[in-house]
């Protein structure tokens, strides 16, 4: 075997590490930037807005950008553009230039999360690709925990513009490797520029994600979501239809038809994303639980979350040899068992939980998760060969990208909803029950300037309790997972024939 490649992929892993890293670190860094950058709530919702609405809406540009001129080109360049916009974050002086590095950290992150997936293709044959798959979820999963628990021990010893800068000698060494290491691909036949495919692919993404951001702040009743979700799946439609009548004209679209002719492609592509779905509420609700909960603060809540991200290697690492020995669809389906099976159990949790109890129903939905996620990706990359890897990489992530928002926006309005409905509290001032409703944390301001242990009480079971129904939804989504994964995908390996009907690539060569 050729250790070369697993150098290659280790360094580009580093790099999606890093990508990952930068979305879930900067929470913990919002009250340091709020006082060294003078910041409003707006500016710091915008920091994290503006990076996660960038990082979804180039996804499918990059993955064009890499099949006509070159894949590790784009890598490279994304690479560079990173690190650039993590030195200019550290030293920006005011927040406008501190959201302008981080719109492009977002655009250079797409570049390198997809470009990333397409080496999969190029680097590894049909049996090796299942446990490359799965190094790659795991780079990708080791962020979530680890973002805030090392984001939180910077800033307490460190300035905190080395947040931004530790990028840097990822970056660093991500560029060495891909140059040494990593062959330079395109696709034989290039693709045309198709502007209007890529504008209103951009800005049907930007427009839907926004929406979902706002449903999981605002309420999914609110003008602004309804009238940002509803229009960006309606730009998204109409570019569908382009790319459809462009193909149909002769013409060669961003996105081909032909690449959803596959079954195995589209399904494994529509299941990453609802896998997806499972986990991306815990991210919303588990810190809080921990920290308005249990009392924990946040470096504290990091390490509660531990078991989220061992559940998912756990689950991530036997995917490959599980898929070839049972076929991919019963590994789907069992890794959307166990997501529903933790979510249940998750769904008794209460506000005295041990957190022992916590962290197995936790364990066991996230390994359901990384063993569903790592083979629905290896089913669609095996549709592909090194011709399209890159849009068709592209489309796989905008798939997992847009579940983030959409998860938290789910669960975020369930949790709210429930946890509204379960405050029973009486005799307050409006102004205060209008706090208590607003959020977990501004509830328990109020009861402690209220020294009320019963209204702590109160509200901390009434999280608890909406925290149990947004659980049971996600068993829904798992059980929903569970059919569509029996009715839709073949026994095939997770490791296929990769683009059997797609001549292949032009490839020139190494360095």
């Amino acid at each position: 075997m050729d250790s070369r490649k697993w150098w290659a992929l280790g360094a580009v892993n580093l790099c999606v590490l890093a990508v990952t890293l930068d979305g879930t670190i900067l929470s913990v860094a919002l009250p340091e930037l709020a006082k060294a950058l003078s910041a409003t709530e707006s500016d710091l919702q915008w920091f994290l807005s503006g990076y996660l609405l960038t990082l979804a809406a180039g996804v499918l540009p990059a993955g064009l950008a890499g099949d006509r001129w070159g894949r590790k080109k784009v890598m490279l360049v994304s690479l560079a553009a990173f690190g650039a916009g993590s030195v200019l974050c550290a030293y920006a002086p005011s927040p406008g230039t501190f959201l302008a590095a981080r719109l492009l950290l977002g655009f250079a992150g797409s570049g390198i999360t997809v470009m990333a997936m397409s080496a999969l293709t190029v680097l590894f044959n049909d049996r090796e690709r299942a446990a490359a798959v799965g190094v790659y979820e795991i780079a990708n999963f080791l962020a979530l925990p680890v973002g805030p628990i090392l984001g939180g021990w910077m800033l307490s010893h460190l300035w905190w513009g080395w947040v931004f800068l530790i990028n840097v000698p990822v970056v660093v060494v991500g560029l060495a490797v891909g140059i040494v290491l990593v062959p330079e691909s395109r696709a034989s036949r290039r693709p045309d520029l198709d502007l209007v495919g890529t504008i209103s692919s951009v800005v049907g993404l930007v427009v839907l994600t926004y929406g979902l951001i706002e449903a999981g702040d605002r309420g999914w009743s609110a003008p602004i979501t309804l009238t940002a979700t509803v229009g960006g799946l309606a730009i998204l439609a109409g570019f569908f239809s382009w790319e459809r009548r462009l193909g149909n004209r002769g013409g060669r679209p961003m996105v081909d038809a032909a690449l959803f002719k596959a079954r195995a492609f589209s399904w494994g592509a529509i299941l990453s994303g609802t896998a997806g779905l499972c986990i991306a509420g815990l991210l919303f609700s588990m810190p809080q639980y921990f920290q308005a909960v249990q009392g924990a603060d946040a470096m504290e809540s990091g390490l509660k979350m531990l078991p989220f991200v061992i559940g998912l290697i756990a689950g991530a690492l036997p995917a490959g040899a599980l898929a070839k020995a049972v076929g991919a669809r019963l590994t789907i389906a069992l890794g959307f068992v166990l997501a529903g099976a933790g979510a249940g159990i998750g769904s008794f949790t209460g506000s005295v939980s041990d957190t022992a109890f916590v962290a197995v129903w936790m364990a066991i939905l996230c390994a359901g998760v990384g063993l569903a996620l790592t083979a629905t990706t290896s089913v669609a990359l095996s549709e592909l060969s090194v011709e399209r890897s890159g849009i068709g990489s592209a489309v796989v992530q905008t798939f997992q990208k847009t579940c983030a928002p959409l998860g938290s926006a789910v669960m975020g309005s369930v949790l709210a909803a429930f946890y509204k409905a379960h405050l029973g509290h009486t005799g307050l001032p409006a102004d205060a029950a209008a706090e208590i409703r607003h959020s977990v944390f501004s509830g328990l301001a109020i009861a402690d300037r209220l020294g009320s242990l019963s209204l702590v009480r109160e509200i901390r079971d009434a999280f608890a309790y909406g925290l149990d129904v947004s659980l049971v939804v996600t068993a829904g989504i798992a059980l929903g997972g569970l059919v569509l994964t029996l009715v839709f995908v073949s026994g095939a390996k997770a490791a296929g024939h990769a683009g059997a009907a797609v001549p292949e690539a032009s490839s020139t060569g190494r360095g």
